[in-house]
C-alpha cells in the first residue's frame, strides 16, 4: 500500500482511464463527476468501487481539496483475494458502494424530475408567450428545434425498485461481521452493482443531453431563444405597458432557471443578460424622453400594396393573381402563421404553389428588362411579397440594401437570382434534381417516357429557356424548403414571424462565406484540394498527382432559414468542378457552424463519388470504407472502453442510424473542438478523422505535445517528408534539364507543406 498526496485541483482519474488500482481516500474529499451528475467522496471512501468489473473509468475523480490516497493494486482478476485477505479493505469498499449508489441514485431521480419539470416551464413559457403577441397584435415566432422537443421518454429507465433494494442489502450487509466469509457474494454483489451503477449513469446521461436541449433553447450563441422571443417582445411593446410587468418577471425566472444550467455557456449568460439589461434601460430612457416621431418619416420609401406591384409585373392570369392575393390576405390574417392545424398547413401549401408560378413568370420576364422594380428585386430575392406580412421595419431595410447586396459571383457567392442569370445566360449548368438526375439524363427520360420526340430531344438540350426553368423547379423549390429548415410549416413569402434576430446580422455576405471557409481551412487545410494529374511531357513528367483547391459555389435562397444544404460535389462527372452548397440569404443559425457541417458532408460525398462502388470496403482504405468498418463493429473493438461504446450506440441513436449523419457530425467536433485542442472523439474515430482530414501545420504545432495526437503526427510527418522528397527530385530534375519549373509543381510542394 502507497500513500501519495495530491494538492487540491488535482485530475486524479480521467474517465476511460484503464483501472490497475483501488484507492482510498485518507485525507481531504474528491468530486466524482459523468455526464448529468457529480457526487462528492470523503475521508474512507474508495475510489473505483463502483467500477470494478469494467476495464476502464466511467466516472472521472478530481480533488476537492488538498487529499491523500492509500492505493492498492487491483483489477477484476485480483479482487478476490484483496476481499479474502484484507477485511479492513473490504468493509470500506462495501460501506463505500452503498454510499456512491444512493448518491447516483438520489442524482438521477433529481435529474429525473428536473427533466420533467423543465419541459413543463418550457411549454407554458410559449404557450404564454403566444398569447402575448395574440393580444398586441404581433406575429408569433416559432423557434427552430422547437417541434422536436418532446416529454422525457426515456427507452430504458432505472427499475423504481432499485434504490429499495440497495438499501435492503446495505442493511443486510451490516449484519454479517465476518465479512471475508463471504468474500465471493461481495464479488457478486460488486459486480451487479458496478453494471448497475453504469446503467443508472448512461440514463443520467441521457437526461443530462435532454435537459441541456431545453437549455439551449431557452438561450443559446445564436440568439434562437425563448430569452430572445420575450426580451425582442418587450423592446416592441415597450417599457411601460401593462403586459411590461409580466413579461420582465417572466425573463427574470428565466434567467434564474438558467443560471445554474451547467450546459449553458457561463460568459454568453452574462453577456446576453448584461445586453437585456442595457437595452431595458435604453427603452425606458426613450420613453420617458419622447422624440419628434415625425423626424425619420420621409425615410421610409413607399411600400404601399406591395403585391399588386409584383403581381402586375408578372402577368400572371387572372386565376393566379386572384388566387395568390385572396390566400395572402388570408395568411396575414392568421394570429400564428406557424400554426400546425389542417387550414393552416393547406393554406401555407397553396401560397407555395401559386409563389413559384409567379416567381418563374416574373423571372422570365425579367430577362429582357433592365429596369426592374426595385420591389420586384425584394420579391426575387428575399421572397417579399407584402409590407404588413413583412412588418414596416423590415420592409424598410430590405428596400434599402436590395441595389446592393453583398454577393460576389466572381467569388463564387451567388444570390437565387444571380444564379439563374448564370444558368440562363450559360455559365453554368443547372443542378441535378432531387433524384440526382442532372438537365441531360432529366431531358433524355422525357423521352423515354414519351413526353417529347427524339427529334425534340437535341435542340431541348442546348435551349437555355428550358435550363432555366428545369432549375427553378427542381433545385431551387427543393433547396428554398431545406434551407429555411422547419420543413413542416415552409412558407416561401417572406414574414416578419421567421425573423428571429436582426436582419442586418443575419445577412450573408460573400466576405462572410469566403471568412467562414479560411477559417475551416485553417484547421482543415486539405479540405477543398482534389487529387488530379498532371502531365508535360517536354519536360520530361509523364504523369504526376497534384491536388488543386477548388471552393465550392454558394448560392444564397430568398428566405429567412436556419439550415445549409450541400446540393452536389461536383458539376456533371468532372471532379474539378466546384460543389455546391446553398444557405439562407438571412442566415438565423451560425453560419460558421453551418459551413463546418456542409464541409464535412461534402467531403463524405466525394470521397464516395472517388471510390466509386467500393466506398465502404475497408479493403481499399479510404474515409467513408475506414468509418463505416469502424461504426459497423465498434461493440467488438477492442480499442474502445465500455464507455467509448456505449457513447457511439447514444450518437448512432441521435444519428438516426445514420453513417453519414454520425460522421458529420464528427467532423464537426473535428474542426470545432479538436482542432482548438479540447479533445472529444473517441482514439479510432480520432485516427480516421487525422488520417484523412489531417490539421494544418499551424494546428499541428499547437498540438504537438498532446500524445493523444503524437504517434498520429509522427506517422504523418514520415509520410509528407517522403512526398517533399520525391517532389525535390522531380524539381531537380526539371531544372537540370534546363527547362523552367511548372507552377503546378512549385504549388504541389507549396501543398505538402502545409
Amino acid at each position: 500500500m502507497a500513500v501519495k498526496e495530491f494538492p487540491s485541483g488535482t485530475v486524479l482519474i480521467q474517465s476511460e482511464q484503464a483501472i490497475t488500482a483501488l484507492h482510498v481516500i485518507t485525507k481531504g474529499s474528491v468530486r466524482a463527476s459523468y455526464p448529468g451528475g457529480e457526487f462528492y467522496l470523503y475521508k474512507g471512501d474508495v475510489i473505483g468501487a463502483c467500477e470494478l468489473f469494467y476495464d476502464s473509468y466511467f466516472i472521472s475523480y478530481q480533488a476537492a481539496e488538498d487529499t491523500a490516497l492509500a492505493s492498492y493494486a487491483c483489477n477484476n482478476g485480483h479482487l478476490s483475494e484483496l476481499l479474502h485477505t484484507k477485511s479492513d479493505l473490504s468493509n470500506l469498499i462495501v460501506s463505500s458502494l452503498f454510499r456512491q449508489m444512493k448518491e447516483i441514485l438520489d442524482q438521477y431521480e433529481l435529474t429525473k424530475f428536473d427533466c420533467e419539470n423543465f419541459y413543463q416551464y418550457l411549454m407554458k413559457s410559449y404557450s404564454e408567450y403566444g398569447r402575448f403577441t395574440a393580444k398586441h397584435g404581433l406575429s408569433t415566432r416559432v423557434l427552430p428545434g422547437l417541434e422536436d422537443v418532446t416529454e422525457l421518454e426515456l427507452e430504458e429507465d432505472v427499475p423504481d425498485w432499485l434504490n429499495s433494494y440497495y438499501g435492503q442489502l446495505q442493511r443486510i450487509m451490516k449484519s454479517i461481521t465476518a465479512k471475508s466469509q463471504i468474500a465471493d457474494f461481495i464479488r457478486g454483489m460488486l459486480y451487479k452493482a458496478s453494471k448497475d451503477v453504469y446503467e443508472i449513469i448512461y440514463v443520467c446521461r441521457e437526461l443530462y443531453e435532454y435537459k441541456s436541449e431545453i437549455a439551449g433553447l431557452l438561450m443559446n450563441e445564436n440568439k434562437l431563444d425563448f430569452f430572445d422571443l420575450y426580451a425582442s417582445l418587450l423592446y416592441r411593446i415597450g417599457a411601460h405597458d401593462e403586459d411590461s410587468t409580466s413579461i420582465t418577471a417572466a425573463l427574470g425566472t428565466m434567467m434564474i432557471q438558467l443560471e445554474n444550467q451547467d450546459s449553458i455557456d457561463k460568459e454568453m449568460y452574462r453577456e446576453r443578460v448584461q445586453e437585456y439589461k442595457n437595452k431595458l434601460e435604453a427603452l425606458q430612457n426613450a420613453e420617458n424622453s419622447p422624440a419628434d416621431q415625425n423626424a425619420s418619416a420621409s425615410e421610409v420609401p413607399d411600400l404601399t400594396d406591395s403585391l399588386h406591384t409584383i403581381l402586375t409585373y408578372a402577368e400572371c392570369d387572372e386565376e393566379t393573381t386572384t388566387g395568390f392575393k385572396a390566400a395572402i390576405e388570408k395568411y396575414n390574417k392568421m394570429s400564428d402563421k406557424n400554426a400546425s392545424d389542417d387550414t393552416a398547413r393547406k393554406l401555407r401549401t397553396t401560397i407555395t404553389k401559386l409563389f413559384y408560378k409567379v416567381y418563374t413568370q416574373a423571372f422570365m420576364k425579367s430577362l429582357s428588362d433592365s429596369n426592374i422594380p426595385k420591389i420586384v428585386k425584394m420579391f426575387f430575392n428575399f421572397g417579399y411579397v407584402d409590407e404588413k406580412l413583412a412588418g414596416l421595419e423590415n420592409a424598410t431595410y430590405l428596400y434599402s440594401i436590395v441595389d446592393s447586396l453583398p454577393s460576389d459571383p466572381s467569388r463564387s457567392v451567388y444570390t437565387a437570382y444571380e444564379w439563374m442569370k448564370e444558368v440562363y445566360e450559360g455559365r453554368k449548368a443547372p443542378c441535378r434534381n432531387e433524384f440526382d438526375n442532372d438537365y441531360a439524363a432529366y431531358v433524355h427520360e422525357l423521352k423515354v417516357n414519351g413526353k417529347i420526340t427524339a427529334a425534340e430531344e437535341a435542340p431541348m438540350l442546348t435551349n437555355l429557356s428550358k435550363m432555366v426553368e428545369f432549375e427553378l423547379d427542381n433545385m431551387f423549390q427543393s433547396v428554398n424548403k431545406m434551407t429555411f429548415g422547419r420543413i413542416s410549416i415552409f412558407c416561401p413569402v417572406f414574414s416578419e414571424s421567421n425573423v428571429l434576430k436582426d436582419l442586418s446580422e443575419s445577412l450573408v455576405s460573400t466576405d462572410k462565406v469566403r471568412a467562414s471557409f479560411e477559417q475551416i481551412c485553417a484547421t482543415d487545410y486539405s479540405a477543398y484540394y482534389r487529387e488530379t494529374m498532371y502531365s508535360n511531357p517536354d519536360i520530361g513528367i509523364a504523369k504526376e498527382s497534384i491536388s488543386v483547391e477548388i471552393l465550392p459555389d454558394v448560392i444564397l435562397m430568398p428566405n429567412v432559414g436556419i439550415r445549409g444544404v450541400m446540393w452536389q460535389e461536383i458539376e456533371g462527372r468532372k471532379r474539378t468542378t466546384p460543389a455546391r452548397m446553398m444557405v439562407s440569404i438571412f442566415q438565423m443559425e451560425d453560419l460558421n457552424s453551418i459551413l463546418v457541417r456542409l464541409t464535412g458532408e461534402y467531403r463524405w460525398e466525394m470521397c464516395k463519388r472517388i471510390q466509386g462502388a467500393r466506398w465502404n470496403d475497408v479493403s481499399e482504405p479510404s474515409l467513408t470504407s475506414e468509418y463505416f468498418d469502424y461504426i459497423q463493429f465498434y461493440k467488438k473493438n477492442r480499442e474502445l472502453s465500455a464507455d467509448a461504446k456505449e457513447k457511439v450506440k447514444l450518437s448512432m441513436q441521435k444519428a438516426k442510424n445514420s453513417f453519414k449523419e454520425m460522421f458529420i457530425r464528427d467532423y464537426e467536433s473535428w474542426i470545432i473542438y479538436e482542432g482548438a485542442g479540447s479533445p472529444r472523439l473517441n482514439k479510432v474515430a480520432r485516427t480516421i478523422l487525422f488520417t484523412h482530414c489531417p490539421f494544418a501545420k499551424a494546428v499541428r504545432d499547437k498540438l504537438k505535445a498532446n500524445p493523444l495526437y503524437k504517434d498520429m503526427m509522427d506517422r504523418y510527418g514520415v509520410k509528407q517528408s517522403q512526398k517533399v522528397h520525391h517532389m525535390d527530385n522531380l524539381i531537380h530534375k526539371v531544372q537540370n534539364s534546363g527547362a523552367e519549373v511548372p507552377a503546378e509543381i512549385t504549388e504541389q510542394r507549396a501543398y505538402l507543406l502545409k
